[in-house]
């Protein structure tokens, strides 16, 4: 039986990134620098993430295909058709992506943050600590 679940936006990427096409397969191998702007609602849900290095961030990949069940992966027709679940590609059943970045500070409402390859706007669902003994 499937299931709906309502999740609320706690704010959006703001990345130098415009469109799909302009993305790099991997955030965190393409180190670039992005900020996360936490939507007022949610300004007491940052205090004390300051002190954290690492945080993951999830967002909701708003511009992919909902519909793809299997992929080439990296988008290369010379690998096989792979089911979604064993690849990391986007285009999934719920695009959800988990980033693990390294925060590089926090001013007001705004995340500093590197390794995320999110277009600009995409909606984040969560931000949490990265622990590295249960984390790695």
């Amino acid at each position: 039986m499937e299931s709906v679940f309502q999740v609320r936006t706690v704010g959006y990427v703001r990345s130098p990134i415009r469109d799909r096409d302009g993305a790099p397969r991997q955030g965190r191998d393409a180190g670039l620098e992005v900020s996360v702007e936490i939507l007022p609602d949610y300004a007491q849900c940052i205090q004390g993430l300051e002190g954290w290095d690492l945080v993951q961030v999830i967002c909701f990949m708003h511009l992919a295909s909902r519909d793809a069940r299997m992929v080439h992966p990296r988008g290369d027709p010379a690998n096989p058709l792979t089911g979604v679940f064993g690849t990391r590609s986007p285009a999934r059943p719920n695009p959800l992506a988990v980033y693990t970045s390294e925060l590089l500070g926090v001013d007001g409402l705004t995340l500093r943050l590197r390794g995320i390859d999110a277009v600009d706007g995409t909606p984040v669902l969560d931000i949490k600590p990265h622990v590295r003994r249960l984390d790695d």
